[in-house]
């Protein structure tokens, strides 16, 4: 099992222990759960995005390996997956320009875990989708252009 699955699990299942043991109110545990940046998820550009990270221009680099269909038939469910083969990569962003938010997914990588990562995205429209990778304190990105036939996120 994956060692941030099973991390996860630990978290739901204390929490729900100590919501149900009357030590924690469900809001609480709903806090801890939710900690996210909320400017960095409402930036509508890649400009944004890099100004909520504190980036500057990332570099392109062919050591990221950006899997996306050239054409989504559907585009509620876009399978995207990222690898970086980058030394010391920290995290991994999936960024969709074209969406009310251009950050999609955020990932945190362990020190010394497996850069590998894949979702599934919504695409309201015909895009470039962005990898754009930490590794090192330092930025760089990949993308490829998916084409949209059927909606997805703008309706």
């Amino acid at each position: 099992m994956n060692q941030q699955r099973r991390s996860v699990l630990k978290l739901g299942t204390v929490l729900g222990l100590a919501v149900s043991a009357g030590i924690m109110l469900p809001e609480q545990a709903l806090a801890v759960q939710q900690e996210w940046d909320k400017a960095l998820f409402s930036a509508t550009d890649i400009d944004g995005v890099l100004k909520e990270l504190g980036a500057s221009k990332p570099a392109d680099s062919d050591k990221i390996s950006l899997n996306a269909p050239d054409i989504a038939e559907n585009g509620a469910v876009v399978p995207v997956g990222v690898v970086s083969d980058l030394p010391g990569t920290t995290q991994i962003s999936i960024l969709v320009p074209n969406n009310p938010a251009t950050m999609t997914a955020a990932f945190d990588i362990a020190e010394d875990g497996i850069a590998d990562v894949a979702t599934r995205i919504k695409m309201g429209q015909t895009s470039d989708v962005y990898a754009l990778v930490k590794a090192d304190g330092k930025y760089y990105i990949a993308h490829k252009e998916v084409k949209v036939t059927l909606g997805g996120c703008g309706g």
